[in-house]
């Protein structure tokens, strides 16, 4: 029997992402176990202005305050911040759009203007120099703001740029996709988002209104967390790498037993990629790796990285994709991994030994070590196997002998599942991971990993310098070879090994950046970077670096 795997981040409120409605629940079940209301706002409140007094302090005592408040609790929200910065002595000016407010919120209202904070008569100046602290509608969203407040923000991100922090959840923006509801959102430069980071928050999508994303702890009891759905998707952070569960291998174990990893990469037409992932599976710690690709391209490899085995050179069509159809049956044997795909090219045209190329993918399906297919491996099956067997490529994947990781991006993803294509990423890639029985990293600017169990892991910072072509060949490489180190150690390639990789590949472009600064972003530089992690040293609860290489 496999044995379970073991849980990877810690499930609290560090790592939880939560639809708006599950949120909603953590609240409720608060309530409903006698906290009240009024307890959960002040909670709210006071932590939140402690958090804007200690980043945004300096600009607030030179320029003030602007709380625009909605009719819910958020503007509740809003209104206890502004009661504490006002007693803290910075200017504070209220704005409230909205004629009737929750009676809780109302109550704050009528205390506000007891106080003494001013309240505009009409809507403010959008080039106003105040820090506007925008509290207007929060959580769950699911209609535009409307024409008013949407020209009114987006005139405040055209005349103050930089002058705007959205408490919970920036207004216009769906909590859950992160997608807009309307035609603009508030463009904050930083969202602090209250208990649980809600999911939509950490898409894409929502980068460019979110801006430095932050949670505001509320001390939330495991009780209230304990609500949520068995296998919530997970925030991953640097910090995870000391904890995750990496290939851990016998000290007497011989190269053989240390993982042994074919890539099927680079073709005339794209030499590089070959390169770029055997320096990936390099930095993975892969004992024994080993390159079949297009006639020519090894010897130069292999000037480069003389521990790598050339086990077969290639054909490659006119236009330079190279044809797997000569691929020798030997090549795949006593191996732990293979890595298929980066760089190979399209389709052969004209379609030479197009009968022999179907067969060797009917070897690949019988393959028992894990299987990574990534770029032209994706394309191909999409386009060509999976056609040519008669079969969806999600059923091609589901008849696997062995375990299957996919490293696609957004246009990869959407040729191989197009019924999964249109939904956010997070749900677009535990479906397809479900359906296809396979690990799978869905590539962006924040990442998401799926196991077909129902886990799911989301990266929560990357370097956006480090985006560059051969960037995913040597993600690809990296995964491949510590998936073949996984196999080589207890025989099983659980996904959190490829979401382990995946967040260490992502801290690798942000430690390169820290170290050598954005031009330095090279994918060989996050290479020689990924070489130099130390997950764990000598029990030590943080990973370390070595300086990388630029």
């Amino acid at each position: 029997m496999t044995p379970s795997p073991t849980p990877w981040p810690a499930r609290d409120a560090e790592h939880l992402l939560v639809s708006g409605a599950q949120m909603a629940a953590v609240e409720t079940r608060l309530f409903e176990s006698g906290l009240p209301v009024e307890a959960l706002m002040e909670k709210a409140g006071l932590a939140l202005s402690q958090r804007l007094l200690g980043a945004h302090g300096p600009r607030l005592r030179a320029c003030g305050a602007l709380v625009l408040v909605g009719p819910g609790h958020s503007g509740g929200d809003g209104l206890v911040v502004a009661r504490e910065l006002h007693l803290a002595g910075i200017a504070v000016q209220l704005w409230c759009p909205f004629e009737r407010c929750k009676p809780l919120t109302a109550t704050h209202r009528r205390h506000a203007h007891w106080l003494g904070i001013p309240t505009l008569a009409g809507p403010p100046d959008p080039a106003a120099a105040s820090l506007w602290i925008e509290a207007l509608l929060g959580l769950n969203q699911s209609r535009p703001p409307g024409a008013a407040l949407e020209t009114l923000l987006e005139h405040r991100q055209q005349q103050a740029p930089g002058g705007l922090v959205a408490l919970d959840v920036p207004t216009g923006l769906c909590s859950d996709t992160g997608r807009c509801l309307g035609a603009v959102a508030a463009k904050a430069i930083h969202t602090c988002t209250v208990g649980l980071i809600k999911q939509g928050l950490a898409q894409d999508a929502a980068l460019a209104w979110v801006g430095r994303l932050e949670r505001i702890d509320l001390g939330l009891a495991r009780q209230a967390l304990d609500s949520l759905p068995a296998s919530p998707p997970l925030l991953l952070a640097a910090a995870d790498l000391s904890t995750a569960p990496w290939p851990r291998i016998e000290t007497a174990a011989s190269k053989y037993g240390r993982g042994r990893l074919l890539l099927l990469a680079g073709s005339a037409r794209f030499q590089g990629a070959a390169h770029l992932a055997v320096a990936g599976a390099s930095a993975s710690g892969c004992a024994s790796v080993r390159l079949a690709g297009a006639a020519g391209v090894g010897g130069q490899l292999v000037a480069r990285a003389p521990h790598v085995v050339v086990s077969a050179e290639l054909a490659c069509d006119p236009a330079g994709h190279l044809c797997l159809a000569d691929l020798p049956a030997t090549t795949l044997e006593r191996l732990d991994a293979l890595l298929l795909g980066p760089g190979l090219g399209g389709q052969p045209q004209p379609a030479l030994g197009a009968g022999r190329e179907l067969e060797v993918w009917e070897r690949l399906q019988r393959l028992p070590g894990l299987l990574v297919l990534d770029a032209d491996g994706l394309n191909r099956l999409a386009l060509a196997v999976a056609p040519g067997l008669g079969c969806s490529a999600a059923a091609w994947l589901g008849h696997r002998q062995g375990p299957t990781w996919l490293t696609p991006h957004g246009a990869e993803f959407e040729r191989l599942f197009p019924q999964w294509a249109e939904l956010p990423p997070l749900e677009a890639a535990g479906r397809a991971a479900g359906e296809a029985g396979v690990g799978l990293v869905l590539k962006g600017a924040r990442s998401v990993v799926a196991a077909p169990d129902g886990r799911r892991w989301q990266l929560g910072e990357a370097e956006p310098r480090a985006a560059r072509a051969g960037l995913g060949d040597v993600l690809a490489g990296y995964c491949a070879g510590l998936g073949a180190q996984a196999i080589a150690a207890c025989g099983q390639a659980d996904p959190a090994v490829l979401a382990a990789a995946a967040l260490a590949h992502a801290q690798a472009g942000l430690r390169v950046r820290a170290g050598a600064g954005p031009g330095h972003c090279t994918p060989m530089a996050i290479a020689s970077a990924l070489a130099g992690l130390d997950p764990a040293p000598g029990g030590q609860d943080e990973p370390s670096w070595a300086a990388a290489e630029t």
